[in-house]
């Protein structure tokens, strides 16, 4: 294995690494440690934040395919966590409005 095969296997790592927290922290997935369905929307979205800082830092020093990779993984995880926020402001709202 080259060392640019090796940096590209690692990228995907950690972006993949990124992905599964994000979506675990917004309760899509279980908490392997714990096997429950937890949820933490800042938390989330500092690791969406954190995989848009890589994508703005690698800019221009990321093959097609990385970064075809990156965009998808960050559209997907932005699009769940709007409407994981759309989920709690429905929530409110109901609350709200049965509590008047």
């Amino acid at each position: 294995m080259t060392d640019k095969e090796k940096n590209e296997m690692l990228f995907i790592q950690i972006v993949s690494m990124f992905h599964g927290a994000a979506l675990q922290q917004m309760g899509k997935l279980k908490n392997p440690l714990s096997d429950k369905i937890e949820r933490d929307m800042q938390q989330a979205e500092l690791s969406i934040d954190m995989l848009d800082m890589l994508k703005e830092k690698c800019k221009g020093n990321l093959s097609p395919d990385e970064e075809k990779f990156l965009s998808t993984i960050l559209q997907e995880l932005k699009l769940n966590f709007v409407d994981e926020q759309a989920k709690d402001a429905n929530v409110s709202t109901t609350t709200q409005e049965a509590a008047q």
